[in-house]
């Protein structure tokens, strides 16, 4: 499933990140943002979500958002 479908307040493990832009793939990964990580949606808004990665809060728009791929932890 993707970010967007998952639910607010569960960890996840990032399973993938499904992108052909490498500029975006490389400035996730400086957030911490790849296949094994945990995240969290800590809340939703109208155009995107907050997450939790690691040590910090991030928020990231609804495109950005189906492109992570993550899976129950």
């Amino acid at each position: 499933m993707n970010l967007l479908l998952s639910q607010v307040g569960i960890e996840y493990i990032i399973k993938e990140i499904k992108t052909d832009d490498e500029e975006l793939e490389a400035f996730l990964f400086s957030l911490g943002c790849y296949s094994g990580e945990p995240i969290t949606v800590i809340s939703r808004r109208r155009g995107g979500c907050i997450v939790a990665i690691k040590d910090g809060r991030y928020s990231i728009d609804n495109q950005l958002a189906v492109a992570i791929t993550v899976e129950e932890k």
